[in-house]
């Protein structure tokens, strides 16, 4: 079994490369030539939850308090990426802070539900 820090830097990473990536569906980000920044960025920004909240699990085993915590790293790491404006000077809260929560809630789950406690994990 994987431990709760590896899981979810494992489950934030690939969501949040999939956060990422899912901005080619937004033609102004394509043409403004930011995707690859966003899918970097994205990727970072699910690796540090998905760390954040890993570490959260291992000390405290707790499903709802895993997921409040895992909701609000989520959402503050999206709030400081939705501060900066695009070329543009517009800002994005709700298309980056949404999906931001999400991945926190998810990476929150995970961690706590699927990973291993310390000692559990196999070598």
């Amino acid at each position: 079994m994987m431990s709760k820090v590896k899981l979810g830097v494992l489950a934030g990473a690939a969501l949040g490369l999939f956060d990422g990536l899912s901005t080619f569906f937004v033609p102004e980000a394509a043409a403004s030539g930011m995707m690859p920044a966003i899918i970097a960025g994205s990727t970072i920004k699910g690796v540090l939850t998905g760390w954040l909240v890993g570490v959260f699990a291992r000390r405290y085993r707790s499903l709802p308090w895993g997921l409040i915590f895992g909701l609000s790293v989520g959402l503050l790491l999206s709030f400081l990426v939705a501060l900066m404006p695009d070329p543009d000077g517009k800002h994005h809260y709700v298309e980056i802070m949404l999906p931001g929560a999400l991945l926190g809630l998810v990476v929150g789950f995970v961690s706590q539900r699927f990973g291993a406690a310390p000692g559990e994990e196999n070598p």
